[in-house]
């Protein structure tokens, strides 16, 4: 009787063990998806003082602005892409802490027309007084998936950043 108990917990680890595998297979083109081309990173980029411009591996360009002022966290974020000289089937935004795992954080942006994308995204707290980000906005487009990073800080609400900004 033992000996069959400890067969099929035996077997039970090696069918838990082939699922988590499968799941985290199936579970990677997901969360780290295969980029095609990726723009370069515009460091002078300030998305607190209004939209940034990107040039794509190419041709064609992503403007990406995060319109709610001051970038808080933990509060709606209204999110705009446009694009100019490339066509989209999906536009999303990956949000990516830089020196910390902030979870997966991937809002899919809507087509309002024109080449121009909204939604609303939500950075998470963070333990950090200041925090950087990147935005990468992901292009699915005939000519496989674009990403155009630009990067920013987020400060704990009542803090000044460093230089005077908010």
């Amino acid at each position: 009787m033992a000996k069959s108990t400890t067969m099929l917990w035996g077997i039970a680890g090696v069918l838990f063990v082939a699922l988590a595998g499968v799941a985290a297979y199936k579970a990677l083109p997901i969360l780290n998806p295969e980029v095609g081309g990726v723009a370069a990173l515009d460091s002078g980029c300030d998305l607190r003082a209004g939209p940034c411009h990107s040039e794509l591996p190419g041709g064609g360009s992503v403007s990406f602005a995060i319109k709610t002022p001051g970038i808080p966290l933990v509060k709606p974020l209204d999110l705009e892409v446009r694009l100019t000289g490339i066509e989209a089937s999906k536009v999303e935004v990956d949000f990516i802490g830089i020196d910390m795992n902030m979870g997966f954080n991937r809002p899919r942006l809507s087509a309002k027309g024109g080449g121009v994308y909204g939604g609303t995204g939500m950075l998470p707290v963070c333990v950090r007084v200041a925090m950087e980000w990147e935005a990468r906005v992901l292009i699915t487009s005939p000519r496989g998936l674009l990403a155009a990073p630009f990067r920013f800080i987020t400060v704990k609400e009542g803090v000044a950043l460093p230089g005077g900004g908010q």
